[in-house]
């Protein structure tokens, strides 16, 4: 009767007191505050129930023990000292809980507060640490190696991974097939007029053959960037054109230089000497413009340069050859003998194929003053004086040397004993020796076959000359100098009607290579004409009236 008395004298738990009981679970790591009795069978007596004159802040507690202390009169039980201990145990704990102010909760309407304190305080490695614990235990239990009841790891893949998946499978498959039959295709047998360039791949079945010539093909689409683009890059030489060797000059920094300035932007300068150059050694070489630059961009400068053409060929970037990161001018595809060819250029990495057919010069920087081109003159001309076989020993003999300043100095030794040879010759009714052969030999040069010229009409006997005093190089500069003057009258007298006439020239091939192209781009919109029908076998002719 006192327990009745007891339940109803303590008012009911207020509802707006559950929330804050939730809260202060959820503010604790939800670890429970309420600790519950080891025996849950035994419950308090009746006699142990808080008295009704409790504060109103142990209402929950005093109604959770009226209700216990009801159903132990359902179900008696004997309780020791201990559970008594138990049952007033949440009590304890009950008083030791503040009433949390809900004022002071976070307003969420200005958006969600930082957890950055709450992550610091160990609650985000205490996650990670359970779900790592989680993965051991469902590691260490074995079958399947995933919890109870969660769904396999594809499911979780998306239809659009499986299509991108499914087309890579494919992707990867029609690679596979195309590497196949393209290497199939590459080692098929040669044409006849292919068989004849590869004696090392001939035809036939076996898989050693086959491969053979899979890799020759894909050489040869390798050598199509990096070689040259024709096999000859000059004609055959034409008997009509007298020129025993073939001079190769670069263009930049060796016949112009170009610059930009803040003032005047891009500017392009013409070293000095250069017409002289191109038109006095015209008369003994065949002139050739081997540039590293792409064709399209050195046409229009050569043109501005040379416009009496006496450059014979211009090569462009795309007669060089690429090798090894770098550019390279290939002289044995020129279509011409080796021994006949000189090359000047300015960097030795161009020349590397055959150096001992270059001489190369420092590049030129725009100095107005600059006489290097025009030094190198007389050494040139000698070589063509004397025609000698093959013009790399000649170079060699210079290797190390400024040529123009040891030529020089050479011409020097071998013009002061040429003096003393003719006046030993005076005193003698003939000299002993050839003078000829000694001349070159004093100047460290074999010529293989010097050959005299008829002098043309009016001009003085080479005999003669030599023995007034003039050396051989003399004699061929003077009529060197004299062809020079000719060639120079000629250009003053008919040299716009020759640029006239080019000018011409080029506009009328312009104009058919456009009707050319115009002709053949109708073509494909013209439908072909349909022959007339033939008469038929019983159309009679008309008579003639």
């Amino acid at each position: 009767m006192g327990l009745r008395v007891a339940s109803l004298a303590t008012p009911a738990l207020p509802q707006r007191t559950l929330p804050a009981v939730w809260a202060r679970g959820m503010a604790k790591d939800n670890k429970p505050r309420f600790a519950r009795p080891q025996n849950p069978v035994q419950k308090p007596t009746p006699s142990e129930a808080p008295t009704p004159a409790a504060p109103r802040a142990k209402q929950p507690a005093a109604a959770a023990a009226a209700s216990e202390a009801a159903q132990s009169q359902t179900q008696p039980q004997t309780q020791t000292p201990e559970t008594s201990a138990e049952s007033q145990k949440p009590e304890t704990l009950e008083e030791q809980e503040p009433i949390p102010d809900l004022s002071k909760l976070p307003d969420l309407t200005q958006g969600i507060p930082s957890t950055l304190e709450y992550e610091r305080a160990g609650a985000s490695r205490e996650s990670l640490s359970a779900i790592e614990d989680a993965e051991a235990e469902t590691s260490t239990s074995g079958g399947s190696g995933r919890a109870k009841g969660e769904l396999p790891a594809s499911a979780y893949i998306s239809s659009a991974d499986r299509r991108r998946a499914m087309w890579m499978k494919y992707l990867l498959l029609a690679t596979g097939l195309s590497v196949v039959g393209g290497t199939a295709y590459l080692g098929r047998d040669w044409e006849e007029d292919e068989l004849a360039s590869h004696p090392d791949a001939p035809n036939g079945w076996g898989l050693m053959l086959w491969w053979n010539r899979a890799t020759a093909r894909l050489g040869e689409t390798k050598s199509y960037y990096q070689d040259p683009a024709f096999q000859k890059l000059l004609p055959d030489p034409d008997p009509s054109f007298a020129r025993p060797y073939t001079l190769c000059i670069s263009l930049e920094d060796m016949l112009v230089h170009s610059e930009w300035t803040r003032d005047h932007g891009w500017r392009m300068a013409k070293r000095p000497g250069v017409d002289y150059f191109l038109h006095y050694l015209s008369q003994y070489y065949e002139i050739v413009l081997f540039t590293s630059v792409p064709l399209a961009i050195a046409e229009p400068v050569l043109r501005k340069l040379d416009p009496y053409h006496f450059v014979m060929w211009p090569l462009g970037r795309e007669a060089t050859k690429y090798k090894d990161g770098e550019i390279v001018k290939d002289l044995s595809y020129l279509n011409r003998d080796l021994s006949k060819v000189i090359i000047i250029d300015t960097n030795a990495q161009h020349v590397s194929a055959q150096p001992e057919n270059a001489i190369v010069l420092p590049k030129w920087t725009g100095d107005a003053k600059d006489t290097k081109l025009v030094s190198l003159i007389p050494f040139l001309e000698f070589i063509h004086t004397m025609d000698y076989s093959d013009v790399r020993k000649v170079i060699k003999s210079f290797e190390g040397t400024d040529i123009p300043t040891e030529f020089a100095r050479r011409e020097a030794i071998a013009r002061a004993e040429h003096q003393k040879r003719l006046a030993a010759m005076r005193g003698k009714a003939k000299p002993s020796g050839g003078g000829m052969s000694w001349l070159s030999g004093m100047l460290g040069l074999k010529p293989a076959n010097m050959s005299l010229m008829v002098p043309p009409e009016g001009e003085e006997n080479p005999a003669e000359a030599l023995a007034s005093g003039k050396m051989l190089q003399d004699i061929a500069r003077e009529r060197g100098i004299r062809n020079y003057k000719m060639i120079e009258e000629e250009i003053r007298k008919n040299g716009e009607k020759w640029l006239k006439e080019d000018q011409e020239m080029m506009e009328k091939a312009q104009k058919e290579a456009m009707k050319s192209m115009q002709s053949s781009f109708t073509g494909w919109f013209k439908s072909e004409e349909t022959p007339a029908p033939a008469p038929s076998s019983n159309t009679t002719p008309e008579k003639s009236a």
